[in-house]
């Protein structure tokens, strides 16, 4: 019997799945958006609907019931209340669903050291304070409620749980979240790869002793999807902004810089974001106009200039300061020029990412590899090779679920 892994990946806008065989071969895939489906985002139904069409389209590519493990991730810090059976007793509250009760956010700061992530107004741990007026058994995470369908167990990972005051240090929740909610409504945690049970009878074909394992969260998986394993493996997100992750053999926590710490397969992945990226782009050039210029750019060549491009003033990482001014002047005459002195300013901020981190504890930076809409730009990514002086090998997936399934591998 071939055996086959099969991984969930629950974000924004819909479902995603993917089949991998042992040496990591995608053999099935499936997708489906949240808005194909009665509900809307913050419905548990739209949810496991969404998840029930990628899934089927996945499997229709394979024999089902070659499949022994799967493993879920949802995006971060999104919860929802339930009863003793799994109903859901509300819809759910999102990743951004930012909360307003500015006493329930002073309570947690109150209670909390400085390096938890369950501060601030997208707090997990806020939104399930706000979920317990249901009256909820448990108050558990989108890729628990998401994996408890086929364990029928309601178990959380390290990961999904870390923005709800999970600590993943000491491996258990902190003594000090009894002052803001009941720890007896938060679900049981363990390692991403744990095996926390098996299918059962099911509606998918797939054997009953198919084994579900503790997933992460969507930026978690996306960082396995790449191939980085290794302390000092990056890996750069280059979308509106840019976001840094780097393996590390420590924890990082710099709450001054929004640097929080996963642990995941025996090492912790350490990130930050830059206010820096394509918005800043966007500001004097179109896609279209970034794509054409790209082509008159010689990436060999510095301008000499030394840009901080940013959207709109403040930044968070690498340097902490909400009034700090872009700089993308002085502008030089061509306009091929000014957008290849933002794309050395950009490269410039990302290699200063990655020191500061070394700087906080993390290894010294050994390889990089690019995801997001950036990446497909081999102008900028020679710049950013120049700067960066690592290897920069190309990523495995850009899917999350891929990484989620490889996740599932791991448990075997």
């Amino acid at each position: 019997m071939a055996e086959l892994f099969l991984g969930i990946d629950l974000g924004t806008s819909g479902a995603r799945a993917i089949v991998l065989d042992r040496t990591g071969q995608v053999v099935g895939t499936g997708k489906s958006a949240l808005s194909d489906h009665v509900g809307g985002p913050r419905s548990p139904a739209t949810w496991w609907a969404a998840t029930q069409h990628a899934m089927r389209a996945a499997l229709a590519e394979v024999a089902s019931q070659d499949v022994v493990a799967l493993a879920v991730d949802g995006t971060s810090g999104t919860m929802v209340p339930i009863d003793a059976a799994g109903v859901p007793l509300s819809e759910g509250l999102m990743y951004n669903d930012a909360c307003t009760d500015a006493g329930l956010l002073d309570r947690i700061t109150a209670a909390s050291p400085a390096t938890t992530a369950a501060r601030g107004a997208t707090s997990g741990l806020a939104r399930a304070v706000q979920l317990l007026a249901t009256a909820p058994e448990r108050i558990i995470h989108q890729a628990d409620w998401i994996s408890g369908q086929f364990s029928r167990r309601w178990v959380s990972d390290e990961n999904n749980a870390l923005k709800t005051g999970y600590d993943p240090v000491s491996g258990h929740w902190p003594d000090w979240i009894s002052d803001v909610i009941d720890p007896e409504v938060l679900p049981d945690v363990v390692a991403p790869g744990t095996v926390v049970g098996q299918v059962g009878r099911n509606d998918f074909g797939l054997s009953p002793d198919c084994k579900v394992v503790a997933g992460t969260t969507d930026g978690c998986a996306s960082f396995l999807a790449t191939g980085a394993k290794q302390p000092g493996d990056g890996v750069s997100a280059l979308g509106s902004t840019l976001t840094i992750k780097l393996l590390s053999e420590e924890p990082i926590f710099a709450p001054q810089f929004g640097i929080y710490s996963h642990k995941i397969l025996g090492l912790w992945l350490a990130g930050g974001a830059s206010n820096t990226g394509g918005q800043a782009l966007l500001v004097d050039f179109s896609p279209e106009q970034i794509a054409g210029l790209s082509e008159l750019i010689d990436p060999e060549t510095e301008t000499g200039l030394s840009y901080y491009p940013l959207a709109r003033a403040g930044e968070r990482f690498p340097i902490n300061d909400p009034d700090l001014a872009p700089v993308m002047g002085p502008r030089p005459d061509t306009d091929s020029l000014h957008l290849q002195a933002m794309f050395e300013g950009i490269a410039a901020i990302e290699a200063l990412a990655y020191r500061r981190l070394a700087e906080l504890g993390a290894p010294v930076l050994r390889s990089v590899r690019s995801v997001g809409g950036g990446a497909a730009n081999p102008v900028w990514t020679r710049i950013r090779e120049r700067h960066l002086s690592v290897a920069m090998p190309e990523p495995l997936s850009g899917e999350a679920a891929y990484g989620t399934a490889l996740l599932a591998r791991s448990a075997l």
